[in-house]
């Protein structure tokens, strides 16, 4: 497990899968807003569900997140569309309602940084986020992000083109805030 300050990145367990189901991926609001794809209602314990974890895939680190006092599964946490030619990688996590406004969100980039960077050896994360989601932009400033644009109505959420916000962190950078 990779822990930060308030929360551990670890495997997915089984048991987290229906939770992270019914509060996360069955919620048609939570899932327009963080999936690029509509919603669609899916079987509980279905293969075409979003919780399952292909642990074979190269391109793609999928964590549970638990609170590290108690162990409380809080949610979810990605790198994605990891690139070793480019050595890259996009990052994204889902946090249960419960979890929300803790200050979790912070701690789950920190702890996504060090694995992209220390553990996998990336040069450069980035993060997309919609217009409005200011508890990822925050998240991503305090991490040492820089908002490098705007992608203008790039997302399709619930019958509206919403702008997304591009923030970028360099391996050099997240030193060099590591140490300072």
């Amino acid at each position: 497990m990779l822990t930060g300050t308030k929360v551990g990145l670890r495997a997915r367990h089984e048991d987290d899968n229906p939770v992270l189901q019914a509060e996360l991926y069955d919620d048609v609001v939570i899932h327009s807003r963080v999936q690029g794809s509509p919603w669609r209602p899916v079987m509980p314990g279905s293969k075409h569900s979003l919780v399952n974890v292909d642990d074979t895939a190269q391109d793609m680190a999928t964590f549970s997140v638990v609170d590290l006092d108690g162990g409380e599964l809080l949610g979810t946490a990605t790198l994605w569309g990891i690139d070793g030619h480019s050595r890259s990688a996009h990052l994204g996590m889902g946090l249960r309602p419960s979890a929300r406004g803790r200050g979790y969100g912070t701690d789950v980039v920190a702890v996504l940084c060090h694995y992209g960077f220390a553990v996998r050896g990336l040069h450069r994360l980035q993060i997309e986020t919609l217009e409005d989601n200011f508890a990822m932009m925050r998240a991503a400033e305090k991490n040492g992000f820089v908002r490098e644009g705007v992608l203008r109505s790039s997302s399709w959420v619930l019958g509206e083109f919403l702008d997304q916000v591009l923030f970028g962190l360099l391996a050099e950078e997240w030193k060099a805030n590591a140490q300072g």
